[in-house]
Parts: structure tokens; sequence; C-alpha cells
């Protein structure tokens, strides 16, 4: 299926969302967003996709590629000025509509940021599971000195990755981190050189792509809810989702090839 500003890949059961606007970093345009949340459809009804990874496309020229994930809204369509205010709401909400859906999408998303990461880009990969990054990729929250406001739920997913003061730092300074530094701030899971990078993350995808994706709906689901409730609401959710499980296909399949010393074949069922 072609998109006008993503590419769609699969790859045995995990999909590949590439942001494709290289010639502009891969910078968001509202096409951008619609096409973010058809390749969302797709992999929602795919019961043979299990993990999404989103990335950027690399620009390809004549004096050297150029790695970049998503360097933010597309500054030059917004200075044309061409948007009603009614038009600006929209677009924030569709670009808040759709990492949100990422957040809460129900089969686990890695963020692979293989470039710059900046503003609207950095708001994407916040929103997924998992954040890789490349050694000599950047990701920050440029929005202060732009005369803007981080959006995605930043606010929300910084102050409980970080402590408050490396947030606030990150957020009124504006400061660039490169892949190490994102991982010493624990504002990235991983890095690793770019040479390496997509096959270490496609390594981390496909372990997770092997567990019962049942389980890892519940998975995701709970434990980003559990830190907002109280252990009772937990404890219950929990002895929810394990009696759910154990109406399930896969569940007979785990307890059979753990008896047969063999590795499970999940269906999601």
């Amino acid at each position: 299926m072609n998109f006008e500003t993503v590419i769609f890949e699969k790859s045995n059961n995990i999909g590949i969302l590439k942001l494709h606007r290289p010639e502009r970093m891969n910078a968001v345009i509202e096409q951008m967003y619609v096409d973010i949340n058809s390749v969302l459809d797709i992999v929602e009804s795919d019961d043979n996709i299990n993990v999404l990874i989103l990335t950027g496309c690399v620009w390809k020229r004549e004096k050297g590629d150029k790695q970049a994930f998503c360097a933010g809204a597309d500054l030059k369509k917004h200075s044309e000025g061409d948007r009603t205010p009614f038009e600006k709401r929209e677009y924030i909400m569709l670009a808040h509509n759709t990492t949100k859906r990422i957040y809460e999408f129900a089969k686990p998303v890695i963020a692979a940021v293989n470039g710059a990461a900046r503003g609207a880009g950095t708001e994407l990969a916040l929103n997924c599971d998992f954040l890789f990054i490349a050694d000599d990729a950047t990701i920050g929250f440029p929005e202060t000195s732009l005369g803007t406001f981080i959006g995605g739920g930043v606010t929300y997913h910084i102050t409980n990755i970080l402590n408050m003061q490396k947030a606030k730092e990150l957020v009124y300074t504006g400061k660039i981190l490169s892949g190490r530094e994102a991982v010493e701030y624990g504002l990235a899971f991983e890095s690793y050189p770019v040479e390496i990078f997509m096959d270490k993350v496609m390594e981390f995808a496909s372990k997770i792509s092997e567990k019962a994706p049942l389980s890892m709906k519940f998975a995701k689901k709970l434990i980003q809810k559990a830190p907002f409730l109280d252990l009772d609401t937990v404890i219950t959710l929990e002895a929810e989702a394990i009696l759910a499980c154990m109406t399930t296909e896969d569940w007979h399949e785990g307890i059979k090839a753990f008896m047969e010393k063999r590795k499970p074949v999940y269906k999601g069922r």
C-alpha cells in the first residue's frame, strides 16, 4: 500500500513505519499524521503483526546520506500562515490524537531514532513503548527557542521518565542530547552506532514479537496505568487479566509448549 508521506513494510510479524519526507528531514505535515493513522489501522487489524517500529527514512544525497528521524513540524509550511484559527486547532488536535493513539496502541511500538529528532518528532518518539537512538543521532525540545510550546503529551511523559529538574532543564533550555547522552539521562532505552542500529532494534523487536499477543496487550495497558492507581485496584485488574488469558488458545499453547520443551506458537486468540 502506497502512502504520500510514510513507507510501511513488514518483516515476519514486525511492522516498520518509516517517516518519508527525507528532503525535509521527515518534518511533519498534516498528511503525515493522516498516513500514520492509516498504518496504525492496518497494524491494528493484522493479527500477523505483533510489534510496530517507527523510524525515519534516510535522505540519499550525492554528497552523502543524511540520517533523520523527524525534524519536527515543517516550519516552512507553518510560516506560510495560510491556516485559519480553526484550522490551526484542528492541526494541533490531529497531532495530539495521533501521539495519544500511539501511546495507547494495543501492540508494542518501538521508536528507532536513527537521526535528528526535534519537536513533533520527539513527541512521536516519547509516546512509543521503547526509544532506541543511534549514537550520533540527536534529540531535544527546541520549542522555547521558537516561541511555541511542546505538545503530544510531552509534559506528562517526560516528568514520568525523568526527575523534575532534568525534565525542566531539557524543556527550559532546549538542550540537545546525543544518543548516548539521551540514554544517560534516562530519556532513551538503548543507543548503538548507526551502522548496526536497525539490526539491534530488529533483534529486540523480534524478542517481543514472539510473546503471546494478548498477554502483551494486558502488559502494556496495566504497566502504563498502574502508577496512577492504588494497589487494590491494580491487583484486581491483574486478576482479571490472568483469568482472561486462561480462556485463550494461547494460554493452552504456552502450557503445552512448556511441558513439551519447545518454542510456543502463539496466534493471538
